[in-house]
């Protein structure tokens, strides 16, 4: 695996005093623009793309478009209020890649708002809570995304949804990173479904110069300092590489998320 050059942006100035009201009005519009924005898409827009003419395909690939354009939106009304401030490396290879698992760190609460406003055909696996959610359920729905389920239906819904050329989205860590670690300890599911679905994987790396968003903070705790986010996008982890090595597919799925963690550490250590 090549070792790449860390690009880390300076650390914003920490405001305090009157100077961070505006940021926390700011904030707190983000907010209640994604929440109306969800509940008023789905009433709207994304029905009328899921059920425009076409085949089944075409339509959530358009509503996933439209997501992503949305998502695009948000991000830069987040910077505009000076929330976050997102760089890339070489985007292209985000934009253009095809049926793959993306796999990410997950330092923040926006985190996959800011993936999907760089892919155009994305999806990830969303908790079942969401299905139930007013303001985002249409959005999830119409989408394509995958409700997660028992192992089997989700794997089968995995399969589907990478088979049509969709990316797959897919946190190892599965939560936020708790503050002070660089990441959680990963679960094996996105190898899991790597093996089992004879995909590719492309690993992606947030780093992040300040905390901000994190699950031990409340949602009202908003960012005094602008957080920078760097997107780096690493080496394609290819499952022929591990399917032809010994092993069933727990011993596999095993070495994989360990090789994938390793990567994960030595890459974010590299930025910090």
């Amino acid at each position: 695996m090549t070792n790449r050059a860390p690009h880390p942006q300076p650390i914003a100035p920490k405001l305090t005093g009157l100077a961070y009201v505006p940021r926390w009005i700011g904030g707190t519009a983000c907010y209640m623009a994604f929440g109306l924005g969800g509940l008023l898409s789905s009433l709207t827009i994304l029905p009328i793309l899921r059920f425009w003419p076409g085949t089944t395909q075409q339509r959530i690939q358009r509503v996933q478009r439209a997501v992503h354009i949305m998502f695009k939106g948000f991000v830069r009304m987040m910077t505009w209020v000076g929330l976050i401030n997102v760089s890339v490396d070489d985007l292209s290879r985000l934009s253009n890649a095809k049926g793959m698992i993306v796999t990410a760190n997950h330092p923040t609460l926006v985190d996959v708002v800011v993936l999907i406003s760089l892919m155009p055909n994305a999806g990830c696996i969303v908790k079942q809570g969401l299905w139930r959610n007013p303001f985002l359920r249409g959005v999830v729905s119409c989408a394509g995304y995958i409700p997660n389920r028992g192992a089997e239906l989700l794997l089968k819904d995995c399969k589907a949804v990478l088979d049509r050329g969709t990316n797959l989205i897919i946190f190892p860590e599965g939560t936020r990173t708790v503050i002070g670690e660089k990441i959680n300890d990963f679960a094996r599911g996105a190898a899991n479904i790597t093996l089992r679905t004879q995909s590719d994987l492309l690993p992606v790396f947030l780093k992040t110069n300040t905390v901000g968003f994190s699950k031990q903070q409340k949602w009202y705790q908003l960012p005094r300092r602008t957080i920078g986010m760097h997107v780096e996008i690493g080496e394609t982890q290819h499952h022929l590489r591990y399917d032809a090595e010994a092993g069933g597919d727990a011993k596999m799925a095993r070495k994989l998320t360990r090789d994938l963690e390793n990567y994960y550490k030595q890459q974010l250590d590299r930025y910090l």
